[in-house]
């Protein structure tokens, strides 16, 4: 393999992917950095978890300098904010060595902070679209000066809708720039925007090869299940041996927090990352899944755009998704970096036509998923789940949540009877039930003892009321 310092590689950016462990190219990186360095227009086609943020980052950070003028120089637009925060990441570990200043400027999150990094002189800016015009708009985010342009993931723009957007993104831009584009999948309208705003680009296609070592990587499993029973089948595969950092991949955003609290309830140290959730805790889902402390990530498709993480081991597919891109996008989240992987799909018996299309695209050879229980002797051999396994860890901790509540009940109660004043009776003396509205009029009317209690002591009309009961019944007769 090549390494980082064989392509030409400015030294300080080479000291900072070696201190984190990296030193070799892949093959995108190989084939784009050289090019890109001396500022040649790029179309790279592949997907996530190639490397390609590094492929197109290098070139960016190297041809700023190592001390580059205050002020927007580079735009890299995103699809995702997750993905936003992932390239923002990778960007800022090049820049370590540097005076370069990156931000990341997506939705979710207080625009201060953002504002705040831009007036600062930040030289590199990650954004998602919507963001990016509307800072622009605000003249908040000058782009007048940025001569390093990248599109990452135009395919997933244009599935967004967000074509419109990043045609107005372009027209900000100098006229005269370097510009990437990356894409998985080149469809037509993506070719056209290439042709419209790019200069004589080079075509580079790291898929094959690449895909290819990922899938013969990865170990397709598929099953027919029932509903009811994914959630045991699920805990067993998770208690499965050698089983490291899993992504489970649901429809729905209720359903990624309803099984995130189920497998929390189970004992498990699972974290959602879904559309119902702020921006604020989605990253701290990732952050705690990246650093290991949450070793089962629940997702939907699109809040998983970010999930750039080199030691999953298993990706399980709750649902099974609606076509073959998505399949292999969720499936591509194990099995990286030349590791092993493997990938569970449940096929429920109404979906059972979509796996027959996924089925016959991506030549699998299996279009009858095995009926499986939680119980079925294959599934155990299967995953290697030790036998006699069940669904819930033993030393499952308690929720927090019935703690909580315990406390601030008793709280409100007493309090809001300390506000009666020193002439109420004793709280054990006058019991709930006789304080009914009816008995305290009818004892209030007959009280002889007219505005005073019989001790003396003025008292409010109303007080008087719930002393009188306990009268009994002689102050009618009387």
């Amino acid at each position: 393999m090549t390494t980082f310092a064989e392509l030409g590689v400015d030294q300080d950016i080479v000291e900072a992917l070696s201190a984190r462990g990296i030193v070799d190219a892949f093959p995108i990186q190989e084939q784009t950095i050289p090019l890109g360095l001396p500022g040649q227009d790029i179309i790279g086609q592949a997907k996530t978890g190639t490397g390609k943020t590094f492929g197109f980052g290098i070139p960016v950070v190297q041809r700023l300098g190592s001390a580059p003028e205050h002020g927007v120089k580079a735009l890299i637009v995103v699809p995702t904010r997750e993905l936003a925060v992932q390239v923002y990441e990778d960007m800022d570990m090049l820049t370590s060595n540097r005076s370069t200043s990156v931000v990341a400027i997506y939705g979710g999150k207080a625009y201060e902070g953002q504002i705040d990094q831009l007036k600062a002189g930040a030289q590199v800016v990650v954004g998602t679209p919507g963001r990016l015009i509307d800072l622009n708009n605000q003249r908040l985010l000058d782009l007048s000066a940025a001569t390093e342009v990248v599109l990452d993931e135009a395919d997933k723009m244009l599935d967004l809708g967000f074509l419109p957007d990043i045609e107005k993104i372009f027209r900000k831009v100098p006229p005269v720039r370097h510009t990437q584009l990356f894409s998985a999948t080149m469809p037509g309208p993506i070719v056209a925007l290439a042709r419209r705003f790019m200069s004589n680009p080079i075509h580079i296609r790291a898929n094959d090869p690449d895909e290819g070592l990922t899938q013969a990587n990865i170990r397709h499993l598929v099953y027919r299940a029932h509903s009811l029973d994914k959630d045991e089948v699920i805990a067993r595969i998770l208690q499965a041996d050698g089983r490291g950092k899993t992504v489970i991949f649901t429809r729905t955003k209720r359903a990624a927090q309803r099984l995130t609290d189920e497998l929390s309830d189970r004992g498990f140290n699972a974290a959602a990352v879904h559309g119902d959730m702020s921006q604020e805790a989605r990253e701290r889902s990732m952050a705690a899944f990246k650093a290991g402390k949450r070793d089962v990530l629940i997702a939907t498709d699109v809040a998983a755009r970010g999930i750039d993480v080199d030691d999953v081991t298993h990706v399980i597919n709750h649902t099974i998704p609606d076509d073959e891109k998505t399949y292999l996008h969720r499936a591509g989240r194990t099995g990286r970096a030349g590791k092993t992987g493997i990938a569970v799909t449940f096929v429920d018996w109404e979906d059972l036509h979509k796996w027959a299309l996924i089925n016959r695209a991506l030549e699998f050879g299996q279009p009858e998923p095995v009926e499986t229980y939680s119980s079925s002797p294959h599934l155990y051999a299967d995953l290697g789940i030790p036998e006699g396994t069940k669904g819930r860890i033993a030393t499952a901790p308690k929720t927090q949540s019935v703690k909580t509540t315990d406390a601030a009940g008793p709280s409100s109660g007493p309090r809001r009877r300390r506000r009666r004043g020193p002439s109420d009776a004793p709280r054990t003396e006058v019991p709930a039930e006789h304080g009914s509205p009816e008995k305290t009029e009818g004892a209030g009317t007959h009280d002889g003892a007219g505005k005073e209690h019989h001790d003396g002591r003025p008292a409010p009309r109303r007080r008087r009321r719930r002393r009188a009961p306990r009268a009994g019944g002689a102050a009618p007769s009387a």
